[in-house]
This record gives C-alpha cells, sequence and structure tokens, in this order.
C-alpha cells in the first residue's frame, strides 16, 4: 500500500492577520481540549475504514502550536496509532509571538521533526504593517527554541510584493532567513483575498512588474544562499524539501481531517465544512464538486500540479503513471511559447522562474 500524507487542520489563532482568509478563530481550552478529541476520534474511524497508512503528518492552521505540548504529543500519538508514521515526516506550524520551549520539547519527544513558522519579512517596522505579532528577535528567540528541542528541520515562510517593499528588503528577508538556520523556506506573493481587512484598506502595494521583479529577486537572493528552487514558492537547502507538499505536487493521495480540511483520496475530493463546533459534533466530509477541466487523477489534473515543480511534467514520471508519453500536442503548444517562460526536450516540460509568474496563463494555452 503506498502510504498517503496525513493532514490535521487546527482553526486556533490569538487573532487574525488582516490578509488571511483561512478559517481560524480565538478558542478558549475547553474548545481545543473537544476538539483534539475530535481529531482523535475521526483518525481512528478513517483507519478503521481505510487500513491507510502515512508517511507525512502535517499539522496546519491556524496556529497548530496554540495547542500546547500535551496536546500535541497526544495527537501524534494517535496518528502514529491510526497510520503508522514508519520513517515520516511529522511538520507543526507555529508562530514565533508565542513562548515555544515547552511545546517544541513535547512536539519533539513525540517523534515530530519538522517546523515551519511565518517569518514573513525581516524588519519589524514591515511585520507591524502586515499585521503580525511577532518581532524579528521573537523568531529568533522561537528558532533557537526549536534547536534546543532538537528540530534541525526548520522552513520560514516569507511574503513578496508588499506595500513599500524594495529588492533590498527582499535580500534583506531572505539573509534573516539564512541565518536564522532555515533549511526551507515558501515564499510567496502577497494576495488580497476578498473579505479579509487588507481588502478594504487602500493599500499602496507594487505593480505586476514590481511584484514580478521581487519575485525573481527573492529567487535570485536565495539560490546566492543555497536555497535551491523546486516549486513555485519553494525552496530548500541540502535536498530539504517538504515531502508532505510534494504530495499534492505528485498528485498522490492525502487525507486532510478537521474543520476545513480537505483531501484527495481513492478517488475523490471531498472536505470537512469551515464549522468546528460541526466537525466537533461529528458532520463528516462533503464530496467537492468534479473539475470537469481536470478531473480526479485525470492526466490534465497531474499535469497542472507537476508544472508548479521546478522539475515539471516528465516523460520518465507521465508514462510511469498513464502508460503513454506526453500527449504530442503539449509538446508542440509548449514549442510554440518563448524558452524563457516554458522548455520542452527530450526529459518533458517544465517552466522558468519567469514563467511561474505566468503559470495560469500557460498552464490555460498547453491544457
Amino acid at each position: 500500500m503506498t502510504p498517503i500524507g496525513l493532514y490535521l487542520h487546527i482553526p486556533f489563532c490569538v487573532s487574525k492577520c488582516p490578509y488571511c482568509d483561512f478559517y481560524s478563530f480565538a478558542a478558549d481550552e475547553e474548545t481545543m481540549d473537544a476538539y483534539v478529541e475530535a481529531l482523535i476520534r475521526e483518525m481512528a474511524r478513517w483507519s478503521r475504514d481505510t487500513h491507510a497508512v502515512a508517511d507525512t503528518l502535517y499539522l496546519g492552521g491556524g496556529t497548530p502550536s496554540l495547542l500546547g505540548g500535551k496536546r500535541l504529543a497526544r495527537l501524534v500519538e494517535a496518528a502514529r496509532q491510526a497510520f503508522g508514521l514508519d520513517n515520516a515526516e511529522i511538520t507543526l506550524e507555529a508562530n514565533p509571538a508565542e513562548r515555544l520551549d515547552d511545546t517544541f520539547a513535547a512536539f519533539t519527544a513525540a517523534g515530530g521533526n519538522r517546523l515551519s513558522m511565518g517569518l514573513q519579512t525581516g524588519t519589524d517596522a514591515a511585520l507591524q504593517r502586515l499585521g503580525r505579532r511577532h518581532t524579528v528577535a521573537q523568531a529568533e528567540a522561537a528558532c533557537d527554541a526549536a534547536r534546543r528541542a532538537g528540530i534541525r528541520r526548520l522552513s520560514l515562510d516569507l511574503m513578496l510584493a508588499l506595500e513599500g517593499q524594495t529588492e533590498q528588503d527582499v535580500r534583506h528577508s531572505v539573509a534573516v532567513v539564512d541565518e536564522l538556520g532555515a533549511t526551507h523556506t515558501s515564499s510567496y506573493l502577497l494576495k488580497i483575498e476578498p473579505g479579509t481587512p487588507f481588502a478594504t484598506r487602500p493599500l499602496q502595494l507594487p505593480t505586476d512588474d514590481q511584484a514580478a521583479e521581487l519575485y525573481l529577486t527573492a529567487v535570485e537572493a536565495l539560490a546566492e544562499r543555497g536555497f535551491a528552487q523546486y516549486e513555485i514558492s519553494n525552496f530548500a537547502k541540502n535536498g530539504e524539501v517538504s515531502r508532505h507538499n510534494l504530495k499534492y505536487w505528485n498528485s498522490d493521495e492525502v487525507l486532510g481531517i478537521g474543520a476545513a480540511a480537505h483531501s484527495c483520496y481513492a478517488g475523490r475530493r471531498f472536505a470537512y465544512p469551515r464549522d468546528a463546533a460541526a466537525f466537533i459534533r461529528g458532520n463528516r466530509p462533503l464530496d467537492e464538486p468534479t473539475d470537469a477541466i481536470a478531473p480526479v487523477g485525470s492526466e490534465t489534473e497531474y499535469a497542472m500540479l507537476r508544472l508548479r515543480l521546478c522539475e515539471g511534467l516528465t516523460e520518465q514520471g507521465f508514462a510511469d503513471r498513464f502508460g503513454h508519453p506526453i500527449p504530442e500536442n503539449w509538446r508542440k503548444k509548449a514549442a510554440l511559447l518563448p524558452p524563457s517562460l516554458v522548455t520542452a526536450d527530450a526529459d518533458g516540460i517544465r517552466l522558468t522562474p519567469e514563467g511561474f509568474l505566468v503559470s495560469n496563463a500557460i498552464l490555460a494555452h498547453l491544457l
């Protein structure tokens, strides 16, 4: 049985960042206890129904570290009992504004081995404009706490195309990520989501062309410091890629459990409602609408996801999955595009960093 990825959504935050549209809210201890019990119940149920095994566990949110060490340890142990987790990558998302020594110690004692934190930018002034609660000094303290707990795989997020951000600012933030000891970063462009506070403010954001330059500056600065790009927004040192996230981009099976958690499993896409109280009561996930263009398991879905990766759509990988070469019409369409955006050769089709900036248009053209 091919191992799946397991995702647990923890929808709790102290406060909501003004750019965030993820499902999260402030919760009391009683609610967190009940939610953890519901996660453990659902993991046991899925285990009985599927007998699946997992080799990645990702605790995302929200701010999963708010659960504290004891609850996190219970979740990791319950996941191990339900899904095996042999030689698993076990990742925790955390907010560096919290005091995290005890939480990290309990997480690693339970088998946790990877940490993802939202640094977002390397200056306190920019953090304040983003509505973040932490400072750069607090991020440094959290990284030190992770090392003391024995966590060596550290990912720090960066946000690009912020209000007033310059190429020098981007280079400074990349330097901070490196100096704090990260082996991985997710560096992505700020997107203003409808319904968020940022959507109602008169922000002076970079133009599309300026945002593109900031992204390419980040790609270059990260490469100079040993972070190899492997996906549109993801970079790793020494091969420390996110095994869990690769499952999404490889069109592998991922089971998401928790309010607002999404799954691609057993040929279906489904999600739990964005309602923690309903999840605690025992409401089950609902099937998502079928994508007429890229249905689950289709060649088109696979290509759309693989073309997010620097490795791209490989001839060998496509043949292994579907039993025939990459469709010739895809190759012909790729050959019509500028080589500065797309490479098509005997190995397959892949986008350049410049191509990633217009990936939606390229995918529409190719597929």
